[in-house]
């Protein structure tokens, strides 16, 4: 219905995009008799909208390349398999060899490509010469649909190749997309629109549809109605309420959208146990390797997100992935269009531009956090000497030995005197409460940064009565302010002075831990205090 020849829909993996795009082709492609595809979309919509649109169907030649499998950890690697793209898409196309469609210079530079001996600028035209051949055969123009176009550049940025691999790669899809007379419609899909690496530089207005956009909204995963008329068909509306803690809670264009690849693994699983399977799934490499690498700078706002809260953040739709190391604005751009955050758009009133608060989408989506920052936290402790199970064993046994020793291995490996220089409370209270979230679920951590209001610092909360409690009182020891014995000497009387145990004790948690932890720098103390109901031990 548009006059947008190009058309880019950005989505995260595992919601759609392959099978949108060979169904596209199915519609389009001009197919000999013995391959009639009508039984496809008779009785859907499409079919019964008309004849306007039903008069496409079959039409036109389409060239349809996936570069899924594109993130080698080399240029030299990289730009092989993108010649060995084109060569397969060639010899998909090899009959036209046969006849007087190609002329004789074409036909060397055609055979170059299937045997691997042209050079770069015969294969970066390929695609428009293609489309060429293509169109002199069928007298169409031609449909082309560029499945995972941003993997190759995703692969660039993450094994630090990009600027060898980028202006091949742009000609490539230059050449295919802009100003090609013979091109009817493009349709592209990957995880970002990457437009300021200039990957579409000059493009002649394409039509970009993120997930912040209305457009296109209900086409990747399921709304909430697909769902219940699926579990209806299932006979087990009863799933309905698990599956949406789990699997739903993405926004599309303000759509409530589902998980399509979670939704259909669990209902094909036989004992229906909600996991992680999207976050099990190969991909998005580049956004794992960010929040490894950038989990201490990163709280406390993950901290806000994994407690279940948000963050109000701006969004550019253009991902510049050249700056996502030193933009802290990138990064939440790459975690929303890659599935890993929701954004719920607000207006903040006068002039000001429109701002999101960005959330976990799903428990699913949770575990991914969880885990990478436990995969985190282990590698440091265990190149410091330490044991991430023995630091949570001394946490829930009330060892303050063990959980002082723990504690001094990580902040020893992890944390610089840079870090702590600025707000030290803020660095420390992050990493603990970091660190504590590799408890959950059977533990709900409850972080307080305000003072004076009678809650602990930080709290372990048993999901289950008769399971062990924690509260946690974090002090600084400032050089020349406060000694470390004075520092734990106060956090002590707080403790009592307070009641720090109330909210463990109406959990039902039993034995209930309290902590004081005091922190100068690079040095760890921790003192255990003697709670209502417990005896001092001997030590």
């Amino acid at each position: 219905k548009t006059g947008t020849e190009v058309f880019l829909i950005p989505r995260p993996r595992r919601f759609g995009k392959t099978l949108n795009l060979s169904m596209l082709r199915c519609f389009f492609e001009c197919t000999p008799r013995d391959q009639d595809r009508t039984g496809l979309f008779q009785g859907l919509s499409i079919w019964e909208a008309g004849e306007r649109y039903r008069s496409h169907f079959g039409r036109y030649p389409v060239i349809s390349v996936s570069f899924k499998g594109v993130k080698q950890d080399s240029a030299e690697a990289c730009l092989a398999a993108l010649r060995e793209k084109i060569r397969l898409l060639y010899n998909e196309h090899q009959s036209l060899l046969d006849g007087a469609t190609i002329l004789d210079g074409e036909r060397r530079i055609f055979t170059a490509i299937l045997d691997g001996t042209a050079n770069e600028a015969e294969y970066s035209t390929s695609l428009l010469q293609l489309s060429q051949y293509l169109h002199r055969r069928s007298g169409q123009p031609v449909v082309v649909l560029l499945d995972e176009y941003d993997e190759p550049i995703h692969a660039g940025y993450l094994h630090g190749y990009a600027d060898r691999v980028l202006p091949f790669y742009r000609n490539l899809l230059t050449e295919a997309l802009k100003g090609n007379p013979y091109l009817f419609k493009g349709v592209l899909t990957g995880i970002l629109r990457v437009a300021r690496e200039s990957i579409f530089s000059g493009l002649n207005n394409p039509g970009v549809y993120t997930l912040l956009r209305p457009e296109f909204s209900t086409c990747f995963g399921f709304t909430e109605p697909e769902v219940v008329k699926l579990l209806a068909k299932m006979e087990q509306p009863e799933l309905l309420a698990p599956i949406r803690a789990w699997y739903n809670g993405y926004l599309f264009g303000g759509v409530t959208i589902y998980n399509p690849w979670s939704l259909m693994c669990f209902l094909d699983s036989q004992d229906k146990e909600l996991r992680s399977y999207w976050a099990g799934t190969s991909g998005n490499e580049l956004v794992r390797e960010q929040l490894r690498r950038r989990a201490l700078t990163l709280q406390p706002a993950l901290e806000d997100l994994m407690a279940g809260g948000s963050i109000e953040r701006e969004l550019e739709e253009n991902t510049a992935l050249g700056e996502l190391d030193t933009s802290e604005g990138v990064l939440w751009s790459l975690l929303v269009f890659s599935g890993y955050l929701k954004a719920e758009k607000f207006d903040r009133g006068s002039m000001e531009r429109s701002g999101y608060r960005l959330s976990i989408p799903n428990r699913e989506v949770h575990e991914v956090y969880r885990q990478t920052f436990q995969g985190w936290l282990a590698g440091h402790l265990q190149a410091a000497g330490g044991s991430l199970d023995r630091l949570v064993q001394a946490l829930l046994q009330g060892d303050e030995e063990v959980l002082g020793e723990q504690l001094q291995a990580f902040v020893t490996d992890v944390l610089s005197y840079h870090d702590t220089g600025g707000e030290p409370e803020q660095v420390y209270h992050g990493f603990i409460a970091g660190l504590l979230a590799v408890l959950e679920p059977g533990y709900q951590v409850r972080s307080n940064r305000e003072s004076g209001d009678g809650r602990p610092d930080l709290q372990l909360l048993p999901a289950r009565p008769g399971q062990p409690g924690v509260a946690l009182e974090l002090k600084v020891a400032r050089p020349k302010k406060k000694s470390p014995q004075r520092a734990l000497a106060e956090g002590l009387a707080q403790i009592q002075a307070r009641d720090y145990t109330a909210e463990l004790r109406a959990r039902g948690a039993t034995p209930i831990h309290c902590f004081v932890v005091a922190l100068r720098g690079k040095q760890v103390w921790v003192k255990k205090a003697v709670t209502k109901g417990h005896k001092k031990s001997a030590r």
